[in-house]
């Protein structure tokens, strides 16, 4: 099991941009973000492999949003630009067991989450 500690969340203008950071307490293989917002079912972000040589998007956030991972550090980033109202959401950074994976029930350690609000 690892643990994972996301960062980075906050207040911004619509068009700003953003980007969360995961630590995790070791090493770890394919990595993911999620998110979640009031009401709504936590869903699919991105993902990394383990490697960081292979990434994933949801369509809704292509060409917005880049992850990456540092893994010198154990860390995973997401970085958020050309932000929109609609992705206000609890953020959440995962970890799975496999090399990538964009299936939630693929993950298996979670971090606490981090609030992102756009304003219009």
């Amino acid at each position: 099991q690892v643990q994972l500690a996301e960062s980075g969340g906050g207040l911004v203008q619509a068009g700003g941009s953003l980007r969360l950071s995961c630590a995790a307490s070791g090493r770890t293989f394919g990595m993911g973000w999620f998110r979640q917002a009031p009401g709504k079912e936590r869903m699919f972000v991105a993902a990394i492999s383990s490697g960081g040589g292979a990434t994933y998007y949801a369509d809704s956030v292509k060409g917005r949003f880049t992850v990456s991972r540092d893994n010198a550090k154990n860390t995973v980033y997401l970085a958020m630009n050309s932000l929109k109202p609609e992705d206000t959401a609890v953020y959440y950074c995962a970890a799975a067991r496999t090399i990538m994976t964009i299936v939630r029930e693929e993950y298996s350690d979670w971090g606490q989450g981090t609030q992102v609000t756009v304003s219009s």
